[in-house]
């Protein structure tokens, strides 16, 4: 880009600050109406509640803002990208992105396409395009030399289904072709795709893996999100607790950045509500290594009707030493008994917890509702956890920096 170019592009930041969510808003409507099959890429819902333009918006601001140096951006990039390869997006893609943003932008702002601003806009994106399509083909790449991991959508069916909880539901998947699965990081995630009826639309959703690599099956474990209020409910959740044992679905290979870094330190593991899969895995991974390391195991839910795989928690605890475990319940339910089924009630506090659970060179690893982990987050860097080793993930994203 020229200086003029960066130029151009930082003094639209105003701009972007005060109407980025009308423009991204715009920018998808105009391109789904003109390549309506991308319906099938992009989260329906997101859209219609207007959460995917006001993701874009705010990812449009933080490239403007940082146009000078975009390697800030870089671990979000990285992020980003994992979800792209898992809903199988191609370079190609970006041209179609890059003229409906060029036009949405010309369209909105009342400028013509010759306008050096667009100019600009086109360098700038296609800077950006170039760089998730390097980042995404590296991971395309080492898909390719996985053994048993695949590109694209396969085919699996659900071969089992157990109810963890009153709203969740573990899916054991296997592959129809009878092939190789690939052994992933626990924590990553898949994309899976079905059709969904109140849509006649296929829509994909991100769902991490809930246990460590297993020679024929995945496992997810997945939260059925009810109709509340004026929101409708997940049609993708509601759609898989609706399908019997044996249907079929697409799925993709696991990705994801936000996985179990080093099996032989000290890890903590602080979940919140259906956060607990990524954690899981990480748990069930190092129980196949005999737990080297003492490990924290802490939840938060509302009560013991939604505390899914207490019972395995409790199994691992009782056969590992080196496993500590803390639970707490929001609104403990009648019969939930103190000391047995949980070990505080109310939301979960990690600044008055016991320091042993929470040792000070440990990696600390974070899942569940935005608001949970920042929450979190602070308490931990308010007891001294230093933030370089605290990692988090909010779903559909990948690994997130939370400060």
């Amino acid at each position: 880009m020229t200086p003029q170019q960066i130029d151009l592009v930082k003094a639209t930041v105003p701009v972007l600050r005060e109407n980025g969510v009308a423009l991204t808003g715009y920018f998808y409507n105009r391109m789904l109406g003109n390549n309506p099959e991308l319906k099938e890429t992009f989260n329906m819902g997101h859209q219609r509640s207007g959460a995917q333009a006001q993701a874009l918006a705010g990812a449009v601001l933080a490239y403007a803002e940082n146009i000078e140096d975009p390697s800030v951006l870089l671990p979000v990039v990285e992020l980003i990208a994992h979800k792209h390869v898992s809903l199988n997006i191609q370079s190609p893609d970006y041209s179609i992105v890059g003229e409906n943003l060029l036009h949405s932008i010309s369209e909105v702002l009342n400028i013509s396409m010759e306008d050096p601003l667009i100019g600009a806009w086109a360098a700038a994106y296609g800077q950006l395009a170039d760089l998730f399509i390097s980042t995404e083909k590296a991971i395309y790449d080492q898909h390719q030399q996985t053994k048993g991991s695949w590109l694209g959508w396969r085919n699996f069916k659900i071969a089992k289904k157990v109810v963890e909880s009153d709203e969740i539901t573990s899916f054991y998947l296997a592959p129809v072709d009878g092939g190789e699965l690939p052994k992933y990081e626990a924590g990553q995630y898949i994309s899976v795709r079905v059709f969904v009826p109140e849509l006649n639309l296929r829509q994909p959703r991100q769902y991490t893996l809930s246990t460590s690599p297993q020679a024929d099956y995945l496992r997810i474990s997945v939260k059925r999100e009810d109709e509340k209020g004026e929101l409708a409910g997940g049609w993708v959740s509601s759609t898989l607790h609706s399908l019997a044992e044996g249907s079929e679905i697409e799925v993709s290979a696991p990705t994801g950045n936000f996985y179990l870094i080093d099996s032989s330190k000290r890890n903590v593991f602080i979940s919140g509500g259906v956060g607990f899969t990524p954690m899981i895995a990480m748990l069930n991974q190092l129980v196949t290594l005999d737990m080297p390391q003492p490990v924290s195991f802490i939840h938060a839910c509302r009560s013991s009707q939604v505390h899914a795989m207490k019972k395995h928690i409790h199994e691992l605890k009782a056969k590992y030493p080196r496993l500590s475990t803390f639970t707490a319940y929001e609104f403990p339910h009648q019969g939930d008994v103190l000391g047995e089924d949980f070990d505080a009630a109310g939301r979960l506090d990690l600044v008055s917890m016991d320091a042993g659970l929470l040792p000070a060179n440990a990696d600390y690893y974070l899942c569940g509702p935005m608001p949970f982990m920042a929450e979190q987050h602070k308490a931990l860097v308010a007891r001294g956890i230093p933030a370089e080793n605290i990692h988090s993930e909010a779903f559909g994203t990948g690994g997130v920096k939370l400060s």
